[in-house]
């Protein structure tokens, strides 16, 4: 069959896929040092040829333009197995957000604050309790001055316990203060 077909004529198929030129030169370099240009390939080799090189460039085309919208929409291809994108547990997404955001020691801090009362005991937890946090310092408010004068003899013990639950350092010093008054400065007045 392949017989029957006439020949192109020399550089008529150079623009078509599938075909290198129509020399019937073995493969390898010429002589000249140029390299050697394939044999020419009829009828359903030449048909094979440009489907291959035709799903080939499909394929390419695809490839970029899926890269592109994926790279728009901020997607990444993932198989069956779990990724990011999963429903993930509350505390694992709270954790990361938080390490992320640097909010490690002023959240480690609450958490102590929330525990005051493990942490310091009932008894003095019953009268003092944080107010807050800045800085490495702690502010307790005590609600008596006699329970504040026995939190400030604690207060190594207090910092020592603090910065056991915490980490070493976090907290540098503990700030204890008296009830809140409602005195205001230069006006003291009888019986209040």
């Amino acid at each position: 069959m392949a017989a029957d077909l006439p020949s192109p004529a020399p550089g008529a198929d150079a623009g078509r896929p599938g075909t290198a030129g129509t020399s019937g030169e073995p493969s390898g370099k010429q002589q000249d040092g140029q390299p050697a240009k394939q044999p020419e390939k009829k009828g359903i080799d030449l048909a094979r040829a440009a489907l291959m090189q035709a799903r080939a460039q499909a394929k390419d085309r695809f490839d970029q333009q899926q890269e592109r919208r994926d790279g728009r929409r901020g997607l990444r291809r993932s198989g069956s197995g779990p990724d990011d994108r999963d429903p993930q547990p509350l505390r694992r997404v709270m954790g990361r957000m938080i390490a992320e955001r640097g909010w490690q020691t002023p959240a480690a801090v609450h958490g102590v604050m929330g525990r005051w009362s493990d942490i310091v005991g009932p008894g003095i937890a019953a009268h003092c309790v944080p107010e807050r946090f800045e800085d490495g310092r702690l502010v307790v408010r005590a609600d008596s001055d006699n329970y504040a004068t026995q939190a400030r003899w604690l207060a190594p013990q207090l910092l020592k316990r603090i910065n056991q639950e915490l980490g070493d350092g976090t907290v540098t010093y503990i700030e204890v203060r008296g009830p809140a008054s409602e005195r205001r400065r230069g006006r003291w007045s009888a019986g209040r």
